[in-house]
């Protein structure tokens, strides 16, 4: 039988937030990886796509933080009215910064 003074265990809300991060450090990795095998695929029937390794090492930060910072503001935003315009602006802002990365239309980063 359980104690009924017995204090409520904090162990298990964070043993759960454990598993949440855990789950979107792999789900982020995964996608990233995905994501990356495309340039590699593609690289070994055209030479139109020539990637070299701080390429593949820049994209994939870029994508993994831009799916872990979606990840994780899609799960605090359950059922939020501006869940949408937040996913939005996470995607708009990897569009900008990959932009600026490959042809620097407003700076000189990538050029």
């Amino acid at each position: 039988p359980s104690n009924p003074f017995a204090k409520p265990s904090i162990v298990s809300p964070v043993i759960s937030w454990n598993m949440k991060m855990k789950n979107n450090l792999v789900r982020s990795l995964a996608i990233t990886l995905g994501i990356l095998l495309i340039p590699l695929v593609v690289m070994q029937f055209t030479s139109e796509v020539n990637w070299d390794r701080p390429d593949f090492v820049i994209m994939g930060i870029l994508i993994f933080t831009t799916s872990l910072t979606f990840n994780l503001a899609m799960g605090k935003m359950k059922h939020n009215p501006k869940r949408l315009l937040v996913g939005v602006v996470i995607v708009a802002l990897f569009i900008y910064v990959w932009v600026e990365l490959a042809v620097g239309i407003f700076t000189n980063f990538g050029s």
